[in-house]
């Protein structure tokens, strides 16, 4: 694995910073009504992505994920700005407006998603690992989904054609222990959801989801045995969401005592202790990271707020239409 040096712990401050204040934006927009429809905010998971990135070859490896998804396109090399835009319903956002929040996509970042099907993307991700097979392009997909989704039949389905055929994807779900306001031990006789793994003879095991080291060495491994050929691992990254399923959860279903204990080893912090345990960076070159993080997203509302709506001609403009129909024509 790539050694994690002064100037990975600095990045990954810098990066899992700029993600919760994104989200922390994103909430006060929602609340002012700016961001329309429903809201799945990423606070406290930060470091399965930022550990994820680290292992991963961004120049052909790919990504897929549920519907708590704006800062992954973010990390995967994402203008920021666009993806709030895209939140915003403006025709600056990455899909001109109208995915919004649930369906962030970038297909030149290989981010393949965004799916508000339950589920829906687990089998999404596995075809994408099985078109890397058949073009032979040494890529690894990252498919990503929920407590709540690995209860859907079709992760059974896709666990056992990624093994018959070695398909070369990883499979992780964010164990952030309640599936929208339903614990994990509700909704199964099991909690160690990884085990699931087992059934299939897929390598699999639990990852400690609020430290970007351990995530590191673990991805690092399952994409390694992807890319040798050796077919899939299922991880089960044991995190926490310090904020509701979405911004309309009124999380009746647990204590605030609960968040508060599990703030305690808040990722940010972890790896911000790092820091400055070994001297890695004064405390003013933390405030001139903490600034910068702060103007940035700032300049991403300013932009969001000031780029247009999309015109009503948009609507006929992204339909599909063949070749010899002459009435719409596909212009985009």
């Amino acid at each position: 694995m790539k050694e994690v040096t002064k100037e990975v712990y600095l990045k990954w401050y810098e990066d899992m910073l700029l993600w919760r204040k994104f989200e922390d934006k994103l909430a006060a927009l929602y609340i002012q009504q700016k961001v329309r429809g429903f809201l799945h905010l990423y606070n406290g998971q930060e470091a399965v992505l930022a550990g994820a990135l680290h292992a991963m070859d961004l120049t052909k490896d790919k990504m897929i994920t549920a519907y708590r998804n704006h800062v992954q396109p973010i990390g995967m090399g994402v203008d920021p700005r666009n993806v709030m835009a895209e939140l915003l319903g403006k025709v600056t956002g990455t899909s001109k407006g109208m995915g919004g929040s649930m369906h962030i996509f970038s297909k030149e970042h290989r981010f393949y998603g965004g799916h508000g099907i339950v589920g829906g993307q687990i089998p999404v991700g596995a075809g994408l690992a099985f078109a890397d097979k058949y073009f032979n392009t040494g890529g690894v997909t990252m498919t990503y989904f929920g407590d709540g989704a690995a209860r859907q039949g079709s992760l059974h389905e896709a666990f056992n054609m990624a093994m018959l055929w070695k398909l070369p994807v990883v499979f992780i779900v964010e164990n952030n222990g309640y599936a929208m306001g339903t614990s994990v031990e509700r909704t199964a006789n099991h909690t160690d959801i990884w085990k699931l793994g087992l059934g299939y003879e897929m390598p699999c095991g639990p990852v400690d989801g609020m430290n970007p080291v351990k995530v590191a060495e673990a991805m690092h491994e399952a994409i390694e045995r992807a890319r040798r050929g050796d077919g899939p691992t299922f991880l089960e990254m044991k995190t926490y969401r310090y904020r509701g399923h979405s911004m309309s959860d009124a999380q009746l279903y647990r204590s605030k005592e609960e968040v508060e204990e599990y703030k305690k080893i808040d990722p940010i912090t972890q790896v911000l202790d790092v820091i400055m345990d070994q001297k890695y960076a004064t405390q003013e070159e933390i405030e001139v990271i903490d600034q910068r993080v702060k103007d940035l997203v700032e300049e991403c509302q300013k932009f969001a707020e000031e780029s247009p709506y999309p015109d009503l001609q948009q609507l006929y403009d992204v339909v599909y239409a063949q070749e010899d129909y002459p009435f719409t024509p596909h212009k985009l």
